[in-house]
């Protein structure tokens, strides 16, 4: 009768120790979704209530979020900037390319978002491209509650985040008046396109220098894949004002592919600035310390005041 009466508390108390263990992994699946903090002003957001179209799983990788920063204090202008890091389709660069972007531009008033969109083998193209459109569109979307201006949402990609970014700019989509869903409603058309170092003829079967094809293992498709998601081919006079930065000493993307794609913005009559710096590697982010490289920021805040971005705006 003892031994029984011990026994019950003690299976209990297992019982609750395994309850215990085993809820907070499960809601550690995806830690980056309950990141929250009034206090240094960052939210997470994620792009599907429920499973993201073509969903493989529900682990982290399976899921496409934004990461919200607001404003620093008492900058806000109404602008916001949606961060697209590089890192070739495997990974995602989400400090270099992401935090520290993010906060260079809260400094300046924007709300920032860095969007983590899916990638590698299991999510090849379109459904990255899917990410970067329903990301704008939300941001779009809830422009009220953010205090933002609809027609002010810049995106800015790095690397393989700049290849996304551009064929966010040249493949959007028009809103649909009749969704019921009303993040669908609206454009997914950014309303500026900045690109550092972007990778914007990866989708080659090229391989004398990093090709997407290669990567992925879908050299056989590499053809359809090239006509499909080389921005440079879809850049039409809607295609917004763009600002684009890179290294002529680049071995990991040629500078020959950003200079494609100027040159395509320009005979679309596209407004168009490019700074084309002689050294420097590829990853250099907000510069890294380097003399010449840690200007190019400087550049992209006067270009902002020329678009009106800005307080000086010069036109």
């Amino acid at each position: 009768m003892n031994s029984g009466r011990r026994a019950c508390p003690l299976f209990v108390m297992v019982f609750l120790l395994i309850a215990g263990l085993s809820a907070p992994q499960m809601r550690a699946a995806c830690p980056e979704l309950e990141t929250h903090s009034d206090y240094l002003g960052i939210s997470t957001v994620r792009l599907w209530a429920g499973n993201a179209p073509q969903a493989k799983g529900d682990s982290c990788g399976d899921i496409p979020f934004l990461t919200v920063f607001k404003p620093q204090y008492q900058t806000k202008n109404g602008n916001a900037v949606i961060i697209l890091p590089g890192g070739a389709y495997l990974g995602l660069a989400s400090i270099l390319e992401g935090r520290e972007i993010a906060d260079w531009f809260t400094v300046r008033g924007f709300t920032a978002f860095v969007l983590h969109y899916r990638l590698g083998k299991n999510y090849l193209l379109p459904v990255p491209l899917l990410d970067a459109r329903r990301a704008i569109q939300t941001v779009r979307s809830e422009a009220a509650n953010y205090q933002i201006a609809p027609d002010r949402i810049a995106i800015i990609g790095f690397s393989a985040g700049g290849h996304l970014a551009a064929l966010s700019a040249t493949q959007f989509i028009a809103g649909d008046a009749s969704a019921t869903d009303p993040v669908e409603r609206v454009s997914s058309r950014p309303d500026a396109l900045i690109l550092g170092y972007g990778w914007l003829g990866g989708v080659t079967p090229d391989t004398t220098h990093l090709s997407y094809c290669k990567l992925m293992d879908v050299m056989d498709q590499c053809d359809a894949l090239q006509k499909a998601y080389t921005p440079e081919r879809f850049v039409t006079a809607q295609t917004p004002p763009t600002f684009l930065y890179h290294t002529t000493s680049d071995t990991t993307v040629p500078v020959q592919q950003a200079l494609g794609f100027y040159q395509a913005l320009l005979n679309a009559g596209v407004s168009a600035e490019m700074h084309i710096f002689a050294h420097g590697g590829h990853g250099s982010g907000l510069g890294k310390g380097d003399a010449a490289l840690d200007q190019w920021p400087n550049l992209l805040e006067t270009w902002l005041r020329g678009l009106g971005w800005l307080p000086g705006a010069t036109q």
